[in-house]
């Protein structure tokens, strides 16, 4: 790519995030001091180089995948953050009575609200976290309330209606079943040994086996879904975005948020700050994720920011790099 087309790309990328709207050749006149034709030849052919796209609303055109990935790697340059957004990150960071894991969220969270798009912070999974006692409360004849403790002393409750045909004693006997063979299990692994330590068990023992079973599945993949360490800030941010108007991709973006499994994906061990644009994101085709692995006082996680292909990519990642320069401190300083 020419200087010139290096320079036409440029405006087209920073116009596009700024107004999410198609970029023709007469607003690029001014800016670039060359005749209309002159610039609709070049948009021709980075387009015919893929970095240019046309859209079906409009004769101007939008960057494609490979023109943002162009931009980020050869022409983009840092942003300069005003002083209030860094005041508000030192604050957490210097608050000695957080954990890193606490700061490192509420970060995120004013993240979202600068960027508007979506944050995520993945803590890595706690596979020495196991199943320390699991309560079963009686409220009445259709209700109970069922207590998991976990060997790191946290204890979700969660009130459960009784399935028909099936006793508050039958619930009873299997929280005792469960607690006799599941202690000491690792939590991520519970609802897998349910089906083959726990089921053959109860069957043998209650008529209504599948109902039972059910409720106690769906109380652990509860509490494994709450405490996976997955963390959002501005969940529904992505829906500020012109891109995500239509209801279908309302629903596709929130399905996947929403996923556990698509979610955890984007989990990442490599160094520094990575981006990774439409479809080399594996989340979505039309959003990036930036993201960061992190690793400090025993604690470890990913750090990920999920908006548009159209993202503020400067701004976005001058916020992580200092993020990961808070981190670094962190590290240095005794607390």
């Amino acid at each position: 790519m020419n200087s010139r087309q290096e320079k036409l790309l440029k405006e087209i990328v920073e116009s596009y995030i700024k107004d999410a709207r198609p970029v023709g050749s007469k607003a690029l006149v001014t800016k670039l001091k060359v005749s209309s034709a002159t610039i609709r030849n070049e948009m021709s052919e980075l387009e015919e180089l893929g970095f240019l796209e046309k859209t079906h609303t409009s004769s101007g055109r939008v960057p494609s995948s490979a023109g943002y990935k162009y931009y980020v790697d050869n022409i983009m340059k840092p942003k300069e953050l005003n002083g209030e957004d860094i005041l508000k990150l030192q604050t957490i960071f210097s608050n000695s009575e957080l954990a890193l894991s606490d700061a490192i969220k509420e970060c995120m969270n004013i993240i979202s609200d600068i960027t508007n798009y979506t944050s995520i912070v993945l803590g890595k999974d706690s596979d020495w976290n196991t199943l320390k006692q699991l309560n079963i409360i009686p409220i009445d004849d259709r209700k109970v309330v069922a207590l998991v403790v976990v060997s790191n002393g946290h204890v979700e409750n969660k009130q459960v209606v009784i399935p028909e045909g099936v006793n508050v004693a039958e619930v009873v006997k299997t929280s005792e079943i469960i607690n006799k063979y599941l202690i000491g299990t690792p939590i991520k692994d519970v609802t897998s040994k349910m089906e083959f330590e726990i089921k053959p068990r109860i069957a043998a023992i209650i008529k209504e086996y599948e109902s039972v079973y059910s409720m106690f599945q769906n109380v652990f993949n509860e509490f494994t879904e709450k405490n996976s360490n997955v963390f959002f800030g501005g969940r529904t941010n992505m829906l500020k975005q012109p891109e995500f108007e239509s209801v279908d991709k309302i629903k596709n973006i929130m399905g996947k948020l929403e996923d556990y499994e698509i979610v955890k994906k984007i989990e990442s061990n490599d160094e520094g700050i990575n981006i990774y644009i439409g479809e080399e994101s594996e989340f979505d085709k039309d959003v990036t994720v930036v993201k960061m692995s992190y690793q400090a006082g025993g604690e470890e996680g990913t750090i990920a920011i999920i908006g548009p292909t159209r993202m503020e990519y400067d701004k976005v990642v001058t916020l992580l790099n200092f993020i990961k320069s808070q981190i670094e401190r962190w590290c240095y300083e005794e607390r």
